[in-house]
Formats: structure tokens, sequence, C-alpha cells
């Protein structure tokens, strides 16, 4: 897991972090030395400015050839979205988002089409079950 201070809604959280991220990280840590944040700015004792994020962002997913979705921020809905089709509840969803309405974690999800091809009518199941 990995804390983040301070994130959307200024609000701060626990969310799960990749196994291989982790040795990334633990390698950067140990190559840049952060201080107080991980991704400092110009100066080692304030953070990355957002817009430095967003341009990395870009660039990565331009060198990608990635040409769909938007903005960084579009990451939390595909986060929501992946962890929604490996079957998580919304509860603990919710949780990892940091979000303190349910309602707004409702927001980030998008059903896929192939999702909604994997499930079968009650009526089907019941026929089945004769």
């Amino acid at each position: 897991m990995i804390r983040v201070e301070q994130g959307k809604g200024k609000k701060d959280r626990y969310t799960i972090l990749a196994e291989n991220l982790l040795d990334l990280l633990r390698r950067y840590y140990r190559e840049y030395k952060p201080g107080e944040w991980l991704f400092f700015g110009q100066d080692r004792q304030s953070p990355m400015p957002v817009a430095t994020a967003q341009q990395i962002y870009y660039q990565a997913k331009k060198k990608a050839g990635i040409t769909k979705g938007r903005g960084i921020h579009c990451l939390r809905h595909c986060f929501a979205t992946h962890m929604l089709e490996q079957g998580i509840d919304i509860c603990t969803l919710q949780k990892l988002l940091g979000h303190s309405d349910l309602r707004t974690t409702a927001l980030y999800l998008h059903v896929t089409q192939e999702r909604l091809l994997t499930f079968k009518s009650p009526l089907d199941m019941q026929l089945e079950g004769r």
C-alpha cells in the first residue's frame, strides 16, 4: 500500500501499489534521495507542481501511442473501472479512492461492454438450475 497525502479533495488515504512499482520506487529513492516529498519540484522542499505531473503524463501517453482518455485524472477513473472488473466491492473501492460519499465513487465507475457480456440474465440462471 501507499499513503497519498493531500490528494484529490485535499484528503489523505491509503491505496494499493503494484508490486513491480514498489521496486522502481525504491530504486528511485536510493538514486535521488528525496526529502519530505517523494516527487519534489525544483526546490526539494516543495512538491512537484501539478502542471509538471500533467506534462509527464502527456509525454508518456504520447510516447506509448495512447490516444484515448484525457488528462491525468483519467487514471483515477481507469483504476476504479479496472478494480470493479476484478470484482472489488464498491465500499472498498470508495476507501481506496478516498471518497466520503459512495455516490462520488459510483460516478467513477465505467462498465465496459465486455464486462456486460459476462453476465447472464437471472431467468437464464433459473432455467439452468432445473
